[in-house]
């Protein structure tokens, strides 16, 4: 079989074609050299490889906006709660100040390239959205250009959007040699206390909770060799026992000093009237929900001692809202077992469920807001495009997680698989359309357009450590996490949580790249509208 046959064959086979180049790229982007890997972006350079050598093999542009759709609406969902509480507090605000900054510099950086080499508004265009590898902008850009050209300049520069930002964070951290404290624990601790403090014995247990740090709570009870579920109404006498669960060994530690001294683990060791187990929540009724609204019918006494989401153990506040896919821990009488697994559903394929009304809802929402023209003053109407829609929708919608009988909310295994694989779509569609101009392009414009994406990025990551660092004073794991919100890889968001030992890296990026996201989706459409009028 020679090649011209082969090329037929795939051209006349698109989706066999599509699926050759995820899996193909997919083996490419896990190769690790010295800790860098291209990871889905490589999917992006085998698309393009297979659109120059079968051309008549590209999906239609459909596939690839459905990609991105899922992409960036499974983005929203995750991290709504996060950013908008994070616009409420000094650190969220300053990084996103930072963030904006960032992105109006580069913008210059771009204006400045157009003006003085004549590099054509759509390659730009692409060069600023490969710089700082924002596939929703690519998406934006191709809609305000009409056509597939910003592709070719994301292609040239995406590569070094990735390589630039992990060298810079390592000789930043090298130069900066930034003191961060190692956390003395990892998720939620559990210790016992036994009551021995004079001004504890005698209170209930509603005014000692008052009196404990906000990242401890007082889960399990034990009076007179007996374990209780705490009651408000307890009230504490001399050797009582106490199990605290926390956050922080420090905090837990001042509660050790407030109540007495350590405990013996007599609670943990007896089992006989309640009983510690764990449950996955995956039924529809108790998603949304927070513990403090949370009952069991038949069930009056029973506890939820921590909440694991993802990877992150959370401490059970009364706010928390119960999401599909918690694993929780819960403290009930043995004979109730039953009744708490049947109330929050127990099932592990549960977990990987979701609302396809609630899903099917909220991506209508977010194309018909991406869609509708919003006037600019001075520029004129833009419009959040197939990209942006989706995300405001998904970042509102994720907020609120519920809203009467509506669940937005999706299991985090769900959404991962839904939103890698949307992306990848993207990527394969985009780089199969965009193959035939490549070639032709990086021959014309290689070497002016390496060079100006490494201008670009060099300036964003630069900028944003320098004036992060020594003007808003954000501390070094913040500042990696801000940087990799803006630069928006995950690989670069990887690299920069191994420099530190905290998570504060991950909390940082999912309260800065939405908003960043959407500046990009936004500048480079007023960027297009300002070079072409």
């Amino acid at each position: 079989m020679n090649i011209e046959t082969i090329k037929i064959f795939l051209e006349s086979q698109p989706l066999l074609s599509m699926f050759l180049v995820i899996g193909i790229g997919y083996a490419i982007g896990e190769v690790n050299i010295r800790g860098f890997s291209l990871g889905v972006g490589a999917v992006l350079f085998v698309a393009l490889g297979f659109g120059i050598l079968v051309p008549k093999a590209a999906p239609p542009a459909l596939l690839g906006s459905l990609g991105l759709v899922m992409f960036v609406y499974g983005i929203g969902i995750q991290y709504g709660k996060q950013f908008f509480r994070s616009l409420k507090s000094s650190f969220g605000l300053r990084a996103n100040i930072l963030s904006l900054f960032t992105h109006l510099v580069s913008v210059f950086v771009c204006y400045l390239a157009y003006t003085n080499f004549s590099i054509a508004p759509t390659h730009l265009a692409g060069l600023f959205c490969g710089a700082l590898t924002s596939t929703p902008a690519l998406q934006s850009a191709i809609d305000a250009a009409g056509n597939s050209d910003p592709a070719l300049g994301y292609s040239v520069a995406y590569p070094l959007g990735v390589i630039v930002p992990i060298m810079l964070m390592h000789f930043a951290n090298l130069l900066l040699k930034p003191k961060i404290p190692a956390p003395t624990g990892t998720g939620l601790d559990l210790v016992e206390i036994v009551v021995r403090n004079p001004l504890i014995i005698g209170r209930p247990l509603s005014e000692v909770s008052a009196m404990i740090p906000l990242s401890t709570q007082i889960v399990i009870v034990r009076e007179g060799h007996k374990n209780k579920i705490p009651s408000p109404d307890i009230v504490l006498d001399n050797d009582d026992v106490v199990a605290v669960a926390g956050e922080s060994a420090e905090d837990l530690a001042l509660v050790r000093v407030l109540l007495g001294e350590a405990g013996r683990g007599d609670i943990i060791k007896d089992r006989m009237n309640i009983d510690y187990f764990r449950v996955l929540v995956s039924k529809r009724t108790v998603v949304g929900i927070t513990l403090a609204d949370l009952k069991i019918n038949d069930v009056s006494e029973f506890s939820v001692v921590h909440v694991r989401r993802g990877d992150t153990d959370l401490l059970p506040r009364p706010e928390l809202i119960l999401e599909f896919g918690d694993r929780v821990g819960v403290i009930a009488s043995l004979a109730h077992r039953d009744k708490v697994r049947a109330h929050f559903g127990d099932s592990i394929k549960g977990t990987t469920e979701f609302s396809y009304i609630s899903l099917g809802i909220g991506m209508s929402l977010g194309v018909l807001l991406g869609i509708l023209p919003i006037p600019l003053p001075g520029v004129g109407a833009f419009t959040l495009g197939v990209a942006g829609g989706p995300l405001v929708i998904a970042l509102v919608l994720g907020y609120f997680g519920r809203t009467r009988g509506w669940v937005w909310t999706i299991p985090v295994s769900a959404n991962l698989t839904l939103r890698n694989f949307g992306l990848t779509l993207f990527l394969a569609q985009v780089g199969m359309v965009s193959g035939p101009k490549f070639i032709l392009t990086l021959q014309q414009l290689g070497t002016l357009f390496i060079g100006f994406g490494a201008i670009i990025v060099l300036t964003a990551v630069l900028f944003t450590l320098f004036v992060g660092h020594f003007i808003f004073r954000l501390r070094f794991d913040d500042l990696l996490g801000v940087l990799s919100g803006i630069t928006a890889n995950p690989a670069i968001l990887a690299f920069g949580s191994k420099l530190v030992p905290t998570d504060r890296t991950d909390i940082a990026y999912a309260i800065t790249f939405p908003a960043a996201t959407i500046m990009k989706i936004i500048l480079v459409q007023i960027m297009l509208s300002l070079m072409i009028s």
